[in-house]
Order: C-alpha cells, then structure tokens, then sequence
C-alpha cells in the first residue's frame, strides 16, 4: 500500500537523500517537499492523507524544538519524526517529551532511516540504538517542557503564531475565530506558562530551542 511523506527541510540536496531513502520503501511513496515551516503547515493541511512528516530542526520558520511544539500543535494526528545534526541525547529526549514520534540523524544511513519509517509506521516511536536517553539535568527547562505539555493544542498554535510575531486580529483571521478568543488563549498561555506577557511567553519558548544549541548534558 502505497504511502505519502512529507519531507520538511530547507537543503535540497538532504531531501533528494531522504527521497531516495522513501522510495526504496515498500509499496511505494508520495512525497511532497517543503523547503521551511509555512511550505511544511502548508503540505500538511493540503495533503490530509499524509502518513508522517519529516521534520528539520534547523530551517526558515523553525527555531530548534519551538517548531516541533508549534506543528505537533496544530497538527497533532500526523506523526512527527524529528530530522537532526544535533543529535545528543538532550536533543532527542526532549524532541520525544514534546510530541515527536521517532528521531533520525543527518547522519544516518538510508537503512536506517528506512527503519525509523517502518518503526513509525507500525505505530512504534523509534529512538536511534544504542543511545542512552537518560534523565533531563537542567531542571528549568525540564519544567518548561512540562508547563508546555499542558497547552490545549489550540493554545499551543496560538503559541507558535505569537512567536512568528502575529497580532491577535491576524491570529484570529488565520483559526477562523474572533479576536475575543485569541485574547482569551493567550491569557491561559501566560498563565500556563508563569509569565506576564506575549514577548515572555515566545522567550520562553526560544528556549527550548536554545537548549538544543546548547545542551545541558
């Protein structure tokens, strides 16, 4: 039975390699590409039937695991395998906390990226082997990643839009709902979140991306 991946990745040399991995899978495969994370919300809600997404860390639209938080939210039917260089234990722990589905590094063979795909397919999470994911050390973001777990997934993409820097009333046009209702979620993101404003709410979110730059362990 033939299956529809979306490979979300702005190198398109990496995704004539992720292609050529896809295709060797059996009964087939649609691909469809997007080069940053607006083409990848874009592919996602064209194209409904997808059976996972692959998707960059490091790409236009993405700031480390802020993009994962902001596409789980909206989209949090399509399995999500994480494509990374930063590929530590930190990263990859935190990446699955936060709603992804497997984990792949840019450096891994097309067998294995074969086997990350099947795994997810058969509706397993794959973590790469031979990796001791172990236990979070930096205990602020640690309690970040919980506070975020608690978003509603429509305050999670309310989240992810303030951090593109979207006014309420745009938000509101883009979900179809009243502006009334953007002030309301993100009332209960701050709240959430322990902070008094928009501008702290999308840096506290940075930081979760900042900690796959600079991990703590």
């Amino acid at each position: 039975m033939q299956s529809t991946f979306i490979i979300a990745d702005d190198h398109p040399l990496f995704r004539g390699a992720m292609r050529q991995a896809l295709e060797g899978i059996d009964g087939g495969a649609v691909i469809i590409e997007a080069g940053d994370l607006d083409h990848a919300r874009r592919a996602a809600s064209d194209h409904p039937e997808a059976d996972l997404i692959l998707l960059d860390l490091a790409m236009p639209g993405v700031s480390g695991l802020s993009g994962l938080v902001a596409f789980r939210a909206e989209f949090a039917s399509l399995p999500a395998v994480v494509v990374s260089a930063s590929d530590d234990p930190a990263t990859i722990r935190r990446a699955l906390e936060l709603g992804a589905t497997g984990f792949v590094s840019k450096s891994a063979s097309i067998d294995d990226i074969r086997s990350a795909i099947a795994t997810v397919l058969a509706g397993e999470v794959y973590t790469p082997a031979g990796i001791d994911l172990g236990a979070e050390h930096d205990s602020e973001i640690a309690a970040l990643i919980s506070r975020m777990k608690t978003l509603t997934p429509q305050q999670g993409r309310v989240l992810g839009m303030l951090a593109q820097g979207l006014l309420n009333k745009q938000i509101a046009y883009e979900l179809g709902v009243s502006e009334a209702t953007i002030k309301a979620h993100v009332s209960a993101i701050l709240q959430k979140l322990s902070v008094d404003s928009r501008t702290q709410a999308v840096i506290q979110l940075s930081k979760i991306g900042a900690a796959v730059l600079d991990p703590q362990d």
